[in-house]
């Protein structure tokens, strides 16, 4: 199904936002990590771990943000998110000492959830709820451009203005670009209620029934969360030590130019699941998601060091993590309906969060104990249990899973 004319806009907008959220909030902490480490007087490995304690903290938030969502509306709440995306950066930027910077970098964590993908998918299925799935997707598509976009103009920016100085650029890029448009999203007319009291719409939105009988939404939710927790700890282990991970293998200097696929197949990725899956039932991609990445683990494990083999990997890996993030707003939309989705949205997220946060350090241990390539493995087995439980979830759903979607939403 194709979004509808009126979300077009709203797509658009959103696309930017997020863009500019992912680049500002979270693509630019790599680059400017070491300046960061160097001012604040720790090793870069104490800065990246105060990153994974802010990250813990926004996923523990993440619940309280997605209830927010729901009882004030997404655009409110994400305009509130670009005060407090900016504030937070500025506030990191004029940090006095590292106790004040690390309070900072929580700020930040927490601000994300209230601007990033958690609270972008749910004003989606707010105001579109019958073409919500396929309007994540083109959200996806654009926003999948924040990396290409943000690492380049934050190594641009670093080259001649200081880490605090970006910073505050990034802060007024909040401020000027993304707090308009979620202002201008906010003051939108609906086109449902947010509550049962709310006023009724022009016209009667068209339903989105979720797949899950009731009786089995709690055993479902549990296995859906399982199965993204199982692919948050595969994607953030591999992002976060993707480099090292290549020249451990013994790729050298071969592993940076490898790791550029990875950004474009994000994009390649969800530009052909607009064009050729159309009628891939959300629950049927989450499976293949899932099963891409460790299968591009083990392949990396298996031909290292060879070049080809690893720039195979990582078209795979950005092939599925660019699908994993498609999934998260997808798959519990069509499991559990438009109803509530906003605090269901936040109970993902704070899953990914959370897992998130300790994966990092979980993987750099298992690499440490049984060598890169055993780590790659262990991450591959991990993965693996995504695919058990989407396939898992695919059971209790029943007969009525199928992977061609009618055209009024999922069966």
């Amino acid at each position: 199904m194709s979004a509808p004319r009126g979300a077009w806009a709203d797509i658009a907008a959103l696309g930017v936002s997020q863009i500019v959220g992912y680049g500002t909030l979270y693509y630019s902490f790599g680059t400017l990590a070491p300046a960061m480490a160097h001012d604040v007087g720790w090793p870069v490995e104490w800065v990246f771990g105060a990153l994974s304690a802010a990250l813990l903290a926004g996923g523990l938030v993440a619940p309280w943000t997605g209830r927010w969502l729901d009882r004030f509306g997404a655009g409110r709440v994400m305009a509130v998110g670009s005060l407090a995306a900016a504030t937070a950066l500025v506030a990191a930027a004029l940090a006095p000492a590292a106790p004040a910077f690390v309070l900072a970098l929580v700020a930040i964590e927490v601000a994300s959830t209230f601007v990033q993908y958690g609270a972008a998918f749910p004003l989606l299925v707010q105001r579109h709820p019958a073409t919500a799935q396929r309007s994540i997707l083109y959200l996806t598509l654009i926003a999948g451009f924040a990396s290409t976009l943000f690492w380049p103009l934050t190594t641009w920016l670093h080259a001649a203005l200081s880490w605090q100085a970006v910073y505050l650029v990034f802060a007024a890029l909040n401020l000027v670009i993304c707090l308009p448009i979620h202002l201008w999203l906010a003051r939108r007319p609906k086109t449902m209620p947010l509550t049962p009291d709310a006023a009724k719409p022009l016209a009667p939105p068209v339903p989105v029934k979720g797949l899950i009988p009731p009786a089995l939404r709690g055993r479902a939710f549990l296995l859906m969360g399982l199965g993204f927790a199982c692919q948050s700890l595969v994607v953030s282990s591999v992002l976060i030590h993707m480099l090292p991970i290549l020249t451990a293998l013994g790729l050298g200097l071969a592993g940076v130019m490898v790791s550029a696929v990875f950004g474009p197949a994000q994009v390649a990725g969800r530009f052909t699941l607009m064009v050729f899956g159309r009628d891939l039932s959300p629950l049927a991609l989450a499976v293949i998601s899932a099963a891409l990445l460790p299968a591009s683990l083990v392949l990396l494990a298996a031909t290292a060091p060879s070049t080809a083999g690893a720039a195979v990997f990582a078209a795979l890996f950005g092939l599925g993590n660019g699908l994993y993030s498609i999934v998260g707003g997808t798959l519990p939309l069509a499991l559990f309906g438009a109803d509530g989705y906003g605090a269901l949205q936040g109970r993902v997220t704070s899953i990914r969060l959370v897992v998130g946060s300790i994966a990092p350090f979980a993987f750099a241990l298992a690499a440490d104990g049984l060598g890169t390539q055993g780590g790659l493995l262990i991450a591959a087995f991990v993965g693996c249990g995504a695919i058990v439980a989407f396939a898992t979830v695919g059971l209790l759903t029943g007969p009525r899973v199928v992977l061609r979607e009618a055209n009024d939403g999922p069966p």
